[in-house]
């Protein structure tokens, strides 16, 4: 195939959805763990196709979800300062806070700008010497390489008044978490495949070994996640468990060497909160001692931070996968992509913004 229409054919859909019906024989459960897989399903309605019985659990996939609200208030309090750029992605700026948000803080003056690379902040602090910038760093795998770039290149060039505030997670030891959930219920998994693109995946193998659970490294588009559901199945009704690769077109078991190492020379493995779900041992990436001076945390010492989330918003849940968006009973109402309560309803990976923009709960509103 070599043009996005082909990855989009309903001939081949049905055919795959067909196949897929001749296979399954019992009401299996699978996670996709992407933001991205999550709106291709729901908006394709990929999920109310399958096989009697089958589900789709929609996991913490999300990088905006799953930072931290603690995060989310440092930068807001980092972003109060008058000496202080925050630059940041456009779509972290509505992510609640305990108190408002940073695109609100910026409409109150605070100076927020949205940059598309972590190399723009560091242009940034080139630009203004006598300021302080900071790039809020968030993300999986995916976006680590290009903020170890972005510490590098400040390294380089000397740019003292450059930091990141970093929330990196890392995903197999979520999926690791997971599994040892009590009253876990997924049987197999979706690899997102721009993580995998970056890490490769042998990270996954311990896993579908100790837990008997299959993993299908899977891409974003509709006969992509038909594919991977497919091979996830034929698994799981042969008793394999393996890792397999749907997504060949862009994964090598091995990821990019070059920017793993690049991942390892910046950053180091470390405990991380995910927003809803909690502490995850090893599931985070902080700044290794030698890049101990741009770290935004130890600069602007935020650690008295104060977190409050909402009392109505179950979004640890649903990052989690144990309840869906129309489950809220703030979702479509108090909750909408205009008037978020919590992060799945602001990011174009969320869960619920997903659910909202499909018209799922429609009758609600």
């Amino acid at each position: 195939m070599k043009y996005l229409d082909e990855y989009r054919d309903p001939v081949l859909a049905a055919r795959l959805l067909g196949e897929l019906r001749a296979t399954a024989t019992r009401p299996w459960t699978i996670m996709e763990v992407c933001g991205g897989q999550t709106h291709t399903i729901v908006r394709q309605g990929i999920d109310e196709l399958l096989p009697a019985g089958m589900r789709m659990i929609h996991g913490p996939g999300c990088p905006v979800c799953v930072t931290p609200l603690e995060v989310i208030d440092k930068a807001l309090a980092v972003a109060s300062r008058q000496d202080v750029i925050l630059a940041s992605y456009g779509d972290m700026l509505r992510v609640p806070g305990t108190e408002g948000d940073l695109l609100g803080l910026k409409a109150r003056g605070a100076d927020v700008r949205v940059v598309y690379s972590p190399l723009d902040a560091v242009r940034i602090a080139e630009d203004h010497p006598d300021r302080e910038v900071v790039f809020l760093a968030v993300g999986f795998e995916t976006t680590a390489p290009a903020n170890a770039m972005a510490v590098l290149r400040a390294a380089g060039i000397g740019a003292a008044n450059f930091s990141v505030l970093v929330s990196h997670v890392l995903v197999p030891p979520a999926i690791k978490a997971l599994l040892d959930a009590p009253g876990n219920q997924v049987r197999a998994f979706l690899a997102a495949g721009h993580v995998c693109a970056v890490m490769g995946w042998t990270e996954y193998e311990p896993l579908a070994a100790r837990y008997r659970v299959p993993i299908v490294v899977t891409g974003f588009e509709p006969l992509d996640l038909l594919e991977g559901i497919l091979m996830a199945v034929r698994q799981l009704e042969s008793g394999r468990a393996e890792v397999e690769n749907q997504y060949a077109r862009a994964v090598r078991r091995t990821g990019n060497v070059t920017a793993r190492d690049t991942i390892e020379r910046v950053f180091r493995v470390t405990g991380r909160k995910w927003r809803g779900i909690g502490e995850i041992p090893a599931s985070g990436l902080e700044l290794a001692p030698e890049f101990a001076a741009f770290d935004a945390d130890r600069r602007f010492a935020t650690t008295d931070v104060v977190t409050r989330e909402s009392s109505v918003c179950i979004a640890g849940e649903i990052l989690r996968g144990t309840r869906i968006p129309t489950d809220c009973p703030a979702y479509g109402t108090a909750c909408t992509p205009r008037t978020p309560l919590g992060a799945p309803m602001v990011s174009g990976e969320g869960t619920c913004a997903a659910f909202h923009n499909a018209g799922r709960g429609a009758e609600r509103r």
